[in-house]
């Protein structure tokens, strides 16, 4: 049976769950002060969850990973749609 690619996912649903852990991790690690709050993040992700740009949970215009990026108070969507 041949696995399904889901172009229009996160990492979360996208099955790349080493990469998901790491990126967790990574953002376990981010200092309060710079990290921002759950509910800016969910708005960020789901602003990022309607963009054609996202494909197997990395951006195709700038190859962050939203999930990583959306979790730092100060960063921003390259494209001004956060």
């Amino acid at each position: 049976m041949q696995e399904r690619f889901c172009k229009k996912c996160f990492l979360l649903e996208s099955g790349k769950e080493d990469t998901l852990k790491s990126i967790r991790e990574h953002i376990e690690k981010i200092p309060a002060k710079e990290k921002c709050g759950e509910e800016k993040y969910k708005s960020r992700l789901s602003v990022c969850s309607e963009c054609d740009y996202l494909s197997g949970g990395v951006c195709q215009k700038c190859g962050c990973y939203p999930e990583f990026r959306a979790a730092f108070l100060k960063q921003k969507c390259p494209y001004k749609k956060w």
